[in-house]
């Protein structure tokens, strides 16, 4: 509030010293063409008188007469104002630019751009106006990129969910139905539900997660916690599943205990998705590695799978909302798309950063987090 209050007391001040500067000039251009008038008129007055040559305006001149003084001050003030207007024409011009681009604007045409010229008050107020267009066209495009999401939320909400849904429904018609099932068809369809309904529960946690991170809808709860310990705690969890895909892992660390300041479930939950990732798409490869390289000031954590490679050109997008590689469409691999992007959300509201890597020495996704993470810094800094 302070800075718009003291750029608008320098917006004021800067135009009042520019009228007063234009007012001098015009002033000194003034007095200096009625100095010049004043004494050519006066020489010739005096030639006049000398010569004897008769000429009544010449004595009125010589004899300064009140006439003639009116005709000085309405030449002064003639000369006065037209230079006055001269030295604000450039300012008149730029102030009607503005003027028919601010008309433009309020018309819907957000393409409108003014050029700054000079240092000015008005360049400022060009500048000015530019920004304000710039920060409508960017609330535009942050508006038409929240319904896109939207559509494409509910688009792949009722695609992901249809599946595993139709499927569920159809095991368990087939065990109330009139067919008669032997006790093992039974137990197998229900197992088939199960897993169906376990797959049903995990995507919509991923679409409840994301909706809620990319609203800002999560509260972050900072506090210590030793990320070498959470790492082997999760691979443990992780176990079954990795003997489910007949996987070995190992936990590698230079250090046998590394304390960060983060959000502990959410720190989880991002490891959690990179290590069941790794799972999902490296059971080709047998073996998943997990590594941890800790520093005064940093922590890098690496989550690597020798199984599929991705696309070197599919890559940048890896992180992207709803994306998922060819290879990921299968109903053992498929989900919503989301679980990376909210790994990379989880990473940039630590501060962190997350990069990755696709070739036939392993897919790498790493993970550098700050050691000594201050969320006020991230949120206001």
């Amino acid at each position: 509030m302070r800075s718009k209050k003291r750029g608008r007391n320098d917006f004021s001040h800067r135009f009042h010293t520019r009228i007063i500067v234009n007012i001098i000039y015009s002033t000194l251009a003034a007095c200096l063409a009625e100095v010049l008038l004043v004494m050519n008129l006066s020489t010739l007055a005096d030639y006049a008188r000398t010569s004897e040559w008769d000429n009544a305006l010449l004595a009125m001149v010589y004899d300064f007469d009140v006439v003639i003084v009116l005709g000085y001050v309405l030449v002064g003030i003639f000369i006065f104002s037209v230079t006055f207007l001269l030295l604000q024409e450039k300012s008149a011009r730029y102030i009607d630019r503005i003027s028919r681009a601010m008309e433009s604007i309020s018309q819907g045409d957000l393409n409108t751009n003014v050029e700054v010229m000079g240092d000015d008050e008005f360049s400022s107020m060009a500048e000015n106006l530019n920004k304000m267009v710039e920060d409508i066209r960017n609330l535009m495009d942050r508006e038409r990129d929240s319904e896109r999401t939207k559509n494409e939320l509910i688009t792949n909400v009722a695609h992901d969910l249809r599946t595993p849904l139709t499927s569920i429904i159809g095991y368990l018609e087939l065990l109330s139905g009139g067919v008669v099932l032997t006790p093992e068809m039974q137990k197998k369809y229900i197992e088939i539900a199960y897993s169906k309904a376990k797959r049903l529960e995990k995507l919509i946690e991923d679409l409840f997660g994301f909706t809620k991170m990319n609203y800002g809808k999560i509260s972050m709860h900072v506090a210590k916690v030793d990320v070498v310990k959470l790492l082997g705690q999760l691979l443990e969890e992780f176990y079954p599943n990795f003997m489910d895909k007949d996987l070995s892992y190992e936990l590698q660390s230079n250090v046998p205990a590394k304390v960060i300041t983060a959000d502990g479930n959410l720190l989880a939950r991002l490891f959690e998705n990179l290590i069941n990732n790794a799972i999902k798409y490296g059971a080709d490869g047998k073996r998943v590695l997990v590594k941890v390289h800790a520093g005064d000031e940093i922590v890098r954590v690496s989550v690597t799978n020798y199984g599929y490679v991705i696309p070197e050109e599919e890559l940048p997008l890896i992180f992207d909302k709803f994306y998922r590689v060819e290879h990921s469409r299968s109903d053992s691999t498929g989900g919503t798309g989301l679980g990376l992007a909210i790994v990379k959300n989880i990473v940039e509201m630590h501060g962190g950063d997350i990069t990755v890597k696709s070739d036939l020495n392993g897919t790498v996704f790493t993970v550098t987090l700050q050691v000594n993470f201050d969320i006020s810094r991230e949120q206001f800094g």
